[in-house]
């Protein structure tokens, strides 16, 4: 399985951890293997400062505050769009405010690797269709995330 990242960095406050694009592969990777998807597969993720991801709140999801990130999926319940170039399944768009990141890491008590590694994981999981709108989507989402983290040696220690 190959995994295709469009990054971009478009803050200057703050440097993205230092693994940063094998962090996203690795995280999409098992987040896919998890969901038993064995596709090749492409995702964007850009990271934003706080002002930044406020505007796409606003704009998209009409709540004028900072949240720490925010997906776009592509795919549907009639399955993933796919590129026509390398035939991987298009996941859609992840927008992370690192801002908002390290202060939730620092307000966690554990590093911006690890909270970078839980909010693209989060997201991943709504790129391929899960919400939490009830507490059992909630649990189901939750429990899946921290199982590939767990997978990934990515914890809150």
């Amino acid at each position: 399985m190959k995994i295709y990242i469009d990054y971009n960095n478009e803050q200057d406050k703050l440097p993205p951890p230092e693994d940063f694009e094998k962090l996203v592969e690795d995280c999409a990777r098992a987040a896919l293997l998890e969901e038993e998807i064995e596709d090749d597969a492409e995702v964007s993720v850009t990271l934003v400062d706080n002002a930044r991801i406020r505007e796409l709140n606003a704009e998209f999801r009409e709540i004028d505050r900072e949240t720490d990130v925010l997906s776009f999926p592509l795919g549907d319940e009639s399955g993933f769009e796919v590129d026509p170039d390398t035939d991987a399944i298009l996941l859609g768009d992840i927008v992370i405010s690192l801002e908002k990141a390290q202060s939730q890491a620092e307000e966690f008590g554990h590093g911006l690797r690890r909270e970078v590694a839980f909010l693209v994981t989060h997201s991943l999981f709504h790129l391929l269709g899960y919400d939490h709108l009830t507490s059992e989507e909630e649990a189901e989402m939750f429990a899946k995330q921290e199982k590939v983290l767990e997978k990934l040696g990515i914890t809150r220690k």
